[in-house]
């Protein structure tokens, strides 16, 4: 056998175009989940705004927080407390505080997921952690 008898038939233009074109046959949403949306450029915009502002909201709860541990307990060389108690109360604390500020920016915190919360609850941490630090020095 020679090689040409071993080549598949070359597709046509027309043919490659018309299977790229074809588009998914539409399927059901599995247990509750969305599909896939594309979003207009207003929501983009929106979705932006929303993700800064809560940014800047964990931000200057987490230095508030920062500042309030400095004054409260200094350099922390009690024995009796703990940090990562004193972590867990800010986490406590500032998640009570956010779930009631964020309305006032009209962001709906009853939207909020597990990754949400958690991104918002790792800034105040942070912030809170550098904050005291800075002040430590």
């Amino acid at each position: 056998m020679s090689k040409s008898s071993n080549k598949k038939p070359s597709v046509t233009k027309s043919e490659a175009k018309s299977t790229d074109d074809a588009k998914p046959a539409p399927t059901k949403p599995r247990s509750g989940r969305s599909q896939f949306k594309m979003r207009t450029p207003e929501e983009k915009r929106q979705a932006h705004k929303e993700g800064i502002i809560k940014t800047a909201v964990a931000s200057i709860v987490g230095i508030a927080a920062g500042i309030i541990a400095y004054l409260q307990l200094g350099v922390g060389d009690d024995p009796t407390i703990k940090w990562y108690v004193i972590m867990m109360f800010i986490v406590g604390i500032s998640f009570y505080v956010m779930k009631f500020t964020f309305p006032i920016f009209k962001i709906k915190p009853k939207e909020f997921g597990f990754k949400d919360w958690f991104y918002v609850e790792f800034i105040v941490i942070d912030f809170c952690l550098v904050t005291w630090t800075l002040l430590l020095n």
